[in-house]
């Protein structure tokens, strides 16, 4: 039976329009793998780029963030904590982007953990794309853990 993260997933300080996970396929301490369809309806499509719109850097670096680094930090801190009192915020990002995401794809972030201590967290994450070609590549740090530490 396959185990499920709806504790991460109902957790995420996120919601529509700035959501960019929909599963946790596997998370233990060394790292965590999720997936995200980047809707054709969203805002951002509609003006970038014109007549060829493709999904913003950002966005890309951001979905790696939300998968890569909260549910993984949520994840190593515990069922025990409180969404309320959670405090999360990136601290650096380096990414390469080697692919484009269309509309509607679906991508697979993987990411393996560099260090978790002082409630700093560093990974280095993969996204792919439905064939399984390496779409960007990076390290994301953030600090991720409760209010009151």
């Amino acid at each position: 039976m396959k185990e499920s993260y709806n504790w991460i997933l109902n957790r995420l300080p996120y919601t529509e329009p700035f959501l960019f996970v929909n599963e946790i396929l596997h998370v233990d301490d060394k790292g965590v793998e999720g997936t995200y369809r980047f809707s054709p309806d969203a805002d951002f499509y509609k003006g970038h780029f014109k007549n060829n719109p493709v999904t913003p850097g950002v966005i890309l670096t951001e979905c790696c963030a939300q998968i890569g680094l909260v549910c993984l930090g949520m994840y190593l801190l515990g069922k025990k904590s409180e969404i309320g009192n959670m405090a999360i915020g990136m601290s650096s990002s380096q990414m390469e982007f080697l692919q484009p995401v269309f509309p509607g794809e679906r991508v697979r972030v993987v990411s393996e953990l560099v260090y978790f201590r002082f409630q700093k967290i560093k990974c280095e994450v993969k996204m792919y794309n439905e064939n399984d070609k390496l779409v960007c590549k990076g390290v994301l740090a953030g600090m991720i853990g409760t209010a009151n530490e």
